[in-house]
């Protein structure tokens, strides 16, 4: 398939679309779309967070964290899973360690993980980082994997697998890129990874409600660290979540059901992370109020979209960096994983941060979702 195809039927690399109603505007249009997809059952549980100028200027919670409990969502303190929304906080990471000289960018990956099957083409922690290394996208069962793996463990799903382009010359997004790249900061810092963003990212900028799984079945859940030792079971450390967290729900032709169990541990840099609506716009802020203590330059090269021969990606490292279908410049992500989907959005030249998070896989609702969005440029424009 022409590579540029490929950029078009990718979700990362088409603009979104934003709807438009005359009949309503500003806040009271979004809190009224938002009203209608639960009344219409287009998702369980629905938490936004919006800052502008880094005030809070709407935040709600729609639907259910629980169905059959009825417990309401909370925008602050509903714990769901963040899915893609976590490669951003693992490139904030993965920059500080680029800052403090521990990781190059452009240094083959093989520097920091010689056993890595060698495979036809090298590849670098930037190819990976703008998923233009070559690696595979999920196959079968993959995407609802549930196995208590390590990252180093985690490897093994598609290490032995072959490259499915040359380096630098396709885009293709996946998160494998990411366990590749964890798995690589581990062995440059000298920690394990969830470890290294918890002291570097999410302590400095105040995320207490963002955590690493390691068990969330149902309403079993705890948190804790695997431990990256070698030839070692994992060694858990468990504690309470002192917030509510979600159930988790698929979407099926006769309403929404549990999804199914999984273990997200291993991709904890692609996908792993759990949060609160709340967190992700604070983590957003950062940006914006400059408290994410990495160099202007260094930053740049994350918030850049890549080129693959003279086409843009729209993707920087571990950032979507796009502009929706009005030209408005963001950065950000989008996030699908089983049981949670999630709108993290940045636009720096409006200073507006959205965090949209709902507690179900793809719901199939992201144009309702823009045109939400869009409500709010309508409130400062109007």
């Amino acid at each position: 398939m022409n590579p540029i195809l490929k950029y078009l039927k990718n979700v990362f690399a088409a603009k979104r679309v934003l709807a438009d109603d005359t009949q309503l505007s500003g806040l009271v249009k979004a809190d009224y779309l938002l009203q209608e997809l639960i009344k219409h059952d287009k998702a369980p549980g629905i938490a936004i967070t919006v800052l502008k100028g880094g005030k809070t200027i709407f935040q709600k919670g729609y639907g259910y964290a629980d169905l059959e409990r009825k417990q309401f969502i909370d925008a602050r303190k509903s714990i769901c899973r963040v899915a893609s929304v976590s490669k951003p906080i693992a490139a904030t990471a993965l920059a500080y360690l680029v800052q403090d000289g521990l990781i190059d960018l452009d240094e083959s990956f093989y520097t920091y993980l010689p056993d890595y099957p060698k495979k036809e083409w090298d590849f670098t922690i930037r190819q990976l980082a703008s998923h233009t290394a070559g690696i595979r996208v999920y196959k079968g069962k993959e995407y609802g994997l549930n196995e208590p793996l390590s990252i180093k463990e985690g490897l093994n799903v598609f290490k032995n697998d072959p490259l499915v382009y040359e380096p630098g010359t396709e885009y293709l997004y996946n998160s494998f890129d990411w366990v590749m790249i964890s798995a690589a900061m581990q062995a440059a810092s000298g920690i394990p990874f969830e470890e290294y963003v918890q002291e570097k990212v999410l302590n400095p900028l105040g995320m207490l409600n963002t955590y690493c799984p390691e068990c969330h079945y149902g309403t079993d859940f705890t948190i804790g660290t695997h431990s990256q030792k070698e030839n070692d079971v994992n060694s858990i450390s468990t504690s309470e979540v002192p917030n509510q967290v979600a159930t988790f729900y698929t979407k099926g032709i006769s309403g929404f059901r549990k999804a199914i169990p999984v273990d997200n541990f291993y991709k904890l840099a692609g996908g792993g992370y759990l949060s609160t609506s709340e967190d992700i716009a604070k983590f957003g802020q950062a940006f914006l109020d400059k408290k994410v203590e990495i160099s202007e330059e260094i930053l740049n090269q994350f918030l850049t979209s890549q080129q693959v021969e003279g086409n843009s990606t729209y993707y920087g490292l571990g950032w979507q960096v796009s502009e929706d279908a009005k030209g408005r410049k963001f950065f950000g992500h989008v996030g699908n994983g089983v049981g949670g989907y999630a709108n993290f959005f940045v636009y720096p030249e409006e200073q507006l941060v959205f965090s949209i998070l709902i507690n179900c896989t793809d719901p199939k609702i992201q144009q309702e979702l823009d045109a939400v969005i869009n409500c709010f440029f309508d409130e400062i424009d109007s």
